[in-house]
């Protein structure tokens, strides 16, 4: 069962480039002669490193992110097949193995920079590209497709889950924001309920998991959190990087009703709080980037 929580233990193992050689080195020695070396970027959930200059390995940091292995590898062909940008190509499935807890992923490399604005040449036309992906992308058919749960972290399902915590996240963060706005945010969004039939999502449409080449989105990565439910979930994107102009075309191009785009605020808004909180209590130098969201989702409404 993909939402089994026994499936896998709870720990957190040590990755490094020398565990990525091991693995390999044991169970594909065909790959064994071809350098390993971390990416530039790194992610939290996953580990990823450079397998010679065509593949990447990629390692999940716990279980619950272990949960997305079989998911990634049984669909990601299926999608590609029918999207109009590169996506992960699953190329081998490793085993638990060399003190390693989890199975993990060999992947074809993908070429191209995290999505930044600094890095796009017209945020506008990116937002209609992106669009364009995700439209695509839910239009697939969804039968037999990963329904919400704890392999995606309930992306796709109803913003209830996360109701308690994200009341707690403004009762923590006091006078930073305007609690009355964002619990009246917040509410607008649990009661624009989804009444629409399952489709396809990413689940995670974040700068991170888009990559641009010469000033356009080229491919997009990271299915982890995907799933077939309430697509509501990938407009989040639109107060974590559009603003102005780049917003008003990319809710134009998803067709997104008030509805929808409630509860996409809503999705912005529980995670931008919960980021912002956790940061004020480990006083992170990043704070500033749930801020930015907060102050984007505040001036919209």
């Amino acid at each position: 069962m993909i939402d089994d929580p026994e499936t896998f233990p709870a720990v957190r193992p040590h990755i490094d480039a020398e565990l990525a050689r091991r693995l390999i080195a044991s169970q594909f020695p065909h790959w064994s002669g071809l350098p390993i070396r971390p990416v530039a970027v790194d992610g939290w959930d996953n580990r990823t490193f450079r397998l010679g200059e065509q593949m990447t390995v990629r390692l999940p940091s716990g279980g619950s992110y272990a949960l997305q292995v079989a998911k990634e590898q049984r669909w990601l062909p299926v999608l590609a097949a029918e999207l109009p940008l590169p996506i992960p190509t699953p190329l081998a499935t490793g085993r638990p193995g060399e003190g390693y807890p989890f199975p993990w992923s060999v992947y074809q490399w993908i070429d191209g920079d995290l999505a930044t604005t600094d890095r796009i040449g017209d945020l506008t036309e990116f937002a209609i590209s992106l669009s364009g992906f995700l439209t695509a992308l839910g239009r697939i058919d969804a039968a037999d497709g990963p329904a919400t749960g704890r392999h995606n972290f309930y992306r796709g399902g109803p913003l209830t889950t996360y109701h308690d915590e994200t009341l707690q996240a403004i009762a923590q963060l006091g006078d930073a924001v305007p609690a009355e706005l964002a619990t009246e945010i917040w509410q607008a969004a649990l009661e624009a309920t989804w009444q629409g039939p399952p489709v396809w999502f990413h689940g995670d449409v974040a700068s991170g998991n888009l990559l641009v080449r010469d000033g356009q989105l080229a491919a997009v990565i990271d299915f982890g959190c995907s799933g077939v439910g309430d697509p509501s979930c990938d407009l989040a994107i639109a107060w974590t990087m559009f603003t102005g102009e780049s917003r008003t075309a990319f809710r134009e191009a998803m067709r997104a009703d008030a509805g929808m785009w409630a509860r996409g605020r809503g999705w912005a808004l529980w995670k931008a709080l919960i980021v912002y909180a956790d940061d004020m209590r480990t006083r992170s130098s990043q704070a500033t980037k749930g801020r930015w969201t907060l102050e984007q989702i505040f001036a919209d409404y």
